[in-house]
């Protein structure tokens, strides 16, 4: 028997949205999901520039955020 409480559940699909045809996901989110603040998800592709190619981590526009 599992006897694991969960606080908050959350359904990750929601978190997930298509920007320039890519599904993505925001710092933000992630930083929830990690239980850390934003500035440390962002600390970390900044240190690992080469394990967070464009490809799979990029910038948006506010016009995209806005959306």
């Amino acid at each position: 028997m599992n006897n694991t409480m969960v606080k908050d559940e959350v359904n990750i699909e929601n978190l997930i949205y298509e920007v320039r045809g890519k599904q993505v996901m925001l710092d933000s989110d992630l930083a929830m999901l990690y239980h850390t603040e934003t500035k440390r998800i962002n600390e970390a592709v900044n240190r690992n520039k080469a394990k967070f190619p464009e490809r799979f981590c990029f910038r948006i526009t506010e016009s995209e955020y806005n959306f």
